[in-house]
């Protein structure tokens, strides 16, 4: 493809604008070399705290995190412990329960058949 040429118009428009921009950079207040050191140490400076500041952080939530984890699994850990127990203890019971009923019941079994028999 050829390249589109430019009219004499739009070389004049691109000639303008940066005329314009030559023109916009000189009005530009440009910092002394000291400011810009001052500004550069300020920038850095406050970059450096805020990173501190986030570094302590992170290593306060970890902490916490990993203590309050810690508790969390030793408090659910007792809590099965105790609930497991409870329900043994009541399975043992429910069992004791059960063999007497289980023990009344082949009594009087025997007893019905002993009636039985003796008739």
């Amino acid at each position: 493809m050829p390249k589109k040429e430019l009219s004499k118009s739009d070389k004049k428009e691109n000639k303008h604008f940066f005329k314009d921009f030559k023109a916009e950079l000189k009005r530009v207040i440009w910092p002394t070399p000291k400011q810009l050191v001052n500004n550069t140490v300020a920038v850095i400076t406050i970059v450096l705290i805020t990173a501190i500041i986030v570094f302590v952080l992170d290593l306060v939530f970890r902490s916490v995190n990993k203590y309050g984890i810690n508790q969390l699994k030793s408090v659910v850990g007792t809590y099965q412990e105790e609930h497991q127990n409870k329900e043994n203890s009541n399975n043992e019971s429910n069992e004791e329960a059960n063999n007497e009923q289980t023990n009344s019941n082949v009594t009087d079994t025997n007893t019905t058949v002993d009636n039985t028999e003796n008739r």
